[in-house]
């Protein structure tokens, strides 16, 4: 402990309580050590303060709290100008030319000396007109400076600070009281364990010093950052969230081409069932089991049609649908919850779903291998075109995307059909961020959903949205070793201090 601290101690003992302002006058110490001192005591629970500001006329301990303003100075003797004028005379005097050749601001200290009485000219002389001077204002001035500035008359400060020798300071002042564990022996707190304190078994009595996660220190600590897909795909979960969408479960990753392709109506033909575009999975290369009684009725829908169908007329593979593959996208998880939907009995529901998908692409500006899928999907009785192009509009905007087309297109699995486009500034073109359309009979019938019910659903990329809006006009610059840092560094993580 400190003598600082001790000396506290031994005034509250005493006394009682006392100010942080008249403890450091009364020892003629800097207030902030003062301050410093009474913080310490109180984190060990021996003092307890109430901080109030003073200044402006404010009082503290009956003290105004006041300095010398900061282009002055309160020296000791010989003090002010016209005092050293004083001073330097001695008792015979000095020449007029000699005083203003060697003496700075020489008039102002002859006319201030003149005006006290301390000087006459004579001749072509000053000299002393009095044996010894008493310079008030030095005077007061080194009273302030001791913390003493109440005993200055009103007036005399008044005209102190309009000729700007003294200011008043706004001063945090603390009133000092015993605390809980008062006591005027304390023991002494250790900042740190160390290697000794280990080995010797010291640290199991030692009394360590709390720490302070509330302070700033040196280096400020800098939070986690988010990633900018991160970053936007908390907020498009939020929007759906918003919206009244629940979220699916995406958590496979590996799926049986019969969930990500024949469920959806896309016959076994189809190019984007070729190795070129889908990555299958060696091992394990089949999956272990499908519905067998929905795996039936889709097999005969491709195969012979219904629901206003004549189907695809193909010999159906069961072995092709077996075939395990890393999901092309997230509609997979949307046919395991609509047919789930169906089983339990139909309720209208909102689902979506973020997370990866791999596509055996060629890399480009704007296309990678895997990459983020953001999927709606909305069943409801009677549902239209119309309202599906309602909600992703009010989707997007949202997230501040307003220049929205929309663009006829074909899926097997949905038929009207929409691709979606937005416009990127910096590729200064219209850029394709998703699909959408109205779930087809043949993919939703087998399911066992009612004929009144239509399923739509939208599903775009997470990285195409994200650099429109970051301007970024390469994917590459947004996933991968050539993302800049401070692309990272300018969407830190938020936290909250309770």
């Amino acid at each position: 402990m400190t003598d600082l601290s001790q000396q506290l101690l031994l005034v509250l003992a005493r006394d009682g309580t006392v100010t942080s302002h008249q403890f450091a006058s009364t020892l003629g110490q800097d207030h902030q050590r003062v301050v410093g001192a009474i913080k310490s005591l109180q984190s060990l629970g021996n003092v307890s303060s109430y901080a109030c500001v003073r200044g402006c006329g404010g009082k503290a301990d009956n003290r105004e709290i006041m300095g010398v303003h900061g282009r002055r100075q309160c020296p000791s003797q010989p003090g002010f100008p016209r005092g050293r004028l004083f001073s330097s005379l001695g008792k015979e005097g000095l020449l007029l030319a000699d005083i203003k050749a060697n003496m700075p601001n020489s008039n102002f200290a002859l006319g201030a000396a003149m005006r006290n009485k301390w000087v006459m000219k004579d001749g072509e002389k000053v000299i002393p007109a009095v044996s010894d001077i008493k310079d008030e204002v030095q005077l007061h001035l080194q009273a302030v400076t001791r913390g003493d500035a109440d005993t200055l008359p009103e007036k005399v400060k008044a005209d102190y600070k309009k000729r700007k020798l003294i200011k008043e300071i706004e001063k945090t002042v603390f009133d000092v009281s015993k605390g809980s564990e008062f006591t005027t022996s304390v023991v002494k707190q250790e900042a740190e364990l160390t290697k000794e304190m280990i080995e010797s078994g010291q640290w199991k009595n030692a009394n360590f010093k709390p720490y302070n996660f509330k302070s700033k220190g040196r280096v400020e600590l800098r939070s986690g950052h988010l990633h900018p897909l991160m970053q936007l795909r908390a907020e498009f979960r939020q929007i759906f969230l918003e919206m009244g969408f629940t979220e699916m479960p995406t958590n496979n990753y590996v799926e049986s081409a019969f969930w990500n392709f024949d469920a959806l109506f896309q016959p076994q033909q189809h190019p984007a069932r070729d190795a070129q575009d889908t990555f299958y999975v060696a091992d394990p290369e089949t999956c272990l089991e499908v519905p067998e009684d929905y795996l039936e009725r889709v097999r005969k829908t491709h195969t012979e049609g219904g629901y206003g169908s004549i189907g695809y007329q193909y010999p159906w593979s069961r072995a092709e649908a077996d075939k395990n593959l890393l999901r092309t996208h997230t509609t997979a998880v949307s046919a395991r919850m609509l047919h789930k939907l169906a089983q339990d009995g139909f309720k209208p529901a909102k689902y979506f779903s973020i997370d990866r998908v791999y596509r055996n692409e060629t890399l480009d500006a704007t296309h990678l291998a895997e990459f983020h899928q953001v999927e709606g999907v909305v069943a409801d009785h009677d549902f239209s075109l119309k309202n599906l192009m309602g909600v992703i509009g009010n989707f997007f905007k949202k997230i501040g995307m307003t220049d929205i087309r929309f663009k006829p297109t074909y899926n097997p699995y949905t038929e009207p059909s929409m691709e979606i486009y937005s416009y990127h500034k910096g590729l200064k073109k219209w850029v394709e961020i998703g699909n959408s359309g109205l779930f087809r009979p043949e993919m939703l019938r087998p399911m066992g959903l009612p004929e009144s019910v239509k399923v739509c659903g939208y599903g775009l990329s997470l990285e195409r949205p994200a650099m429109i809006m970051y301007g970024i006009n390469s994917i590459r610059e947004l996933v991968g070793p050539r993302v800049k840092m401070e692309l990272i560094l300018d969407n830190p993580v938020c936290t909250i201090d309770k």
